[in-house]
């Protein structure tokens, strides 16, 4: 967005900056990234890595955003300068763009990667909703889904662990190699274990510890334990 966005200021052509970011926000942000990562932000232990990483990115993108947006959308850049810097004397006018920390990885390799698992995504959603019109479901959550992927599909699946659960926002995930297919087949089914009161995953482990009938094993750590490892979503 940072690129796409300088390079059309370049060009004097505001309205595109204005259409990058719109879609920035409501696809990439809204519809993908933070509906994600709601779960680590609000789940994880406060001062844990996991949550400590999503905040760090977090203040990346709105500092990016913010001076973007600041030469079209002028007062709502300097309101929200203000309040996040927390400084009335400072002004986001006399600032230029935010300096990203650099990627360890190739970004043309990490961009195809990402579409590649959002298309994968998409195609759990359908299949999510097709349970939701039916009253089999209500959130997300009260699903598991079955993923039969072929090849590199399944390796790509498989290099998120059990983070895919928290990528595709359901309860749980397994992943069946099928080499036989050429795309990936998706099934869904509600849950059958109980809803865990914190973070509303339906999970086998809820009741397993006796102190704290109503949550599940992973909230049983963040609060009371060493906490949850998250490394992708």
């Amino acid at each position: 967005l940072q690129a796409q966005a300088c390079a059309a200021y370049e060009r004097f052509e505001f309205h595109r900056v204005v259409q990058a970011m719109q879609n920035f926000c409501s696809e990439d942000l809204g519809a993908f990234y933070l509906d994600i990562l709601k779960d680590r932000l609000y789940t994880t232990a406060a001062d844990s890595r996991p949550r400590r990483a999503a905040q760090n990115a977090l203040h990346h993108i709105l500092q990016s955003i913010t001076r973007l947006m600041a030469p079209v959308l002028s007062f709502t850049a300097e309101e929200i300068w203000r309040l996040t810097s927390g400084r009335a004397d400072d002004t986001v006018m006399i600032h230029g763009w935010h300096a990203l920390p650099e990627s360890v990885e190739d970004e043309a390799a990490l961009l195809s990667r990402w579409q590649a698992l959002r298309e994968v995504k998409s195609s759990v959603q359908k299949v999510l909703e097709e349970l939701r019109v039916a009253g089999k479901i209500g959130s997300s959550l009260a699903a598991e889904v079955i993923l039969r992927a072929p090849g590199e599909a399944h390796d790509l699946l498989a290099s998120l662990g059990d983070d895919l659960r928290f990528l595709l926002i359901v309860s749980g995930v397994r992943l069946e190699r099928a080499e036989a297919a050429s795309t990936v087949h998706v099934e869904a089914q509600p849950s059958t274990h109980r809803k865990c009161a914190r973070c509303w995953h339906y999970r086998a482990d809820v009741g397993a510890h006796p102190g704290h009938p109503e949550l599940c094993g992973r909230c049983h750590a963040n609060l009371f334990g060493s906490g949850e490892c998250r490394t992708h979503a």
